[in-house]
């Protein structure tokens, strides 16, 4: 995981699991600064966004304590 920061990321992958309901697996790319194209997968849950309406998709990464937050500008 990225150090704690705030970061520029767009949507390069997406999928669901059936058995974990609404829950989306993401890979991110970071877009700029010293991460810049580093690849950083997460989970996220309560974005209202289907697999397929997610990619392309820029957002915010925030990371703090460890903890990763994703905002997508859908």
């Amino acid at each position: 995981m990225l150090e704690d920061g705030t970061y520029d990321v767009i949507i390069v992958d997406a999928s669901t699991d059936p058995e974990q309901g609404e829950v989306l697996h993401l890979e991110l790319t970071v877009l700029a600064g010293v991460h810049k194209g580093e690849v950083v997968p997460i989970q996220a849950s309560g974005t209202g966004l289907e697999d397929f309406e997610a990619l392309g998709c820029p957002g915010t990464l925030e990371v703090l304590g460890g903890v990763p937050s994703l905002t997508i500008e859908s």
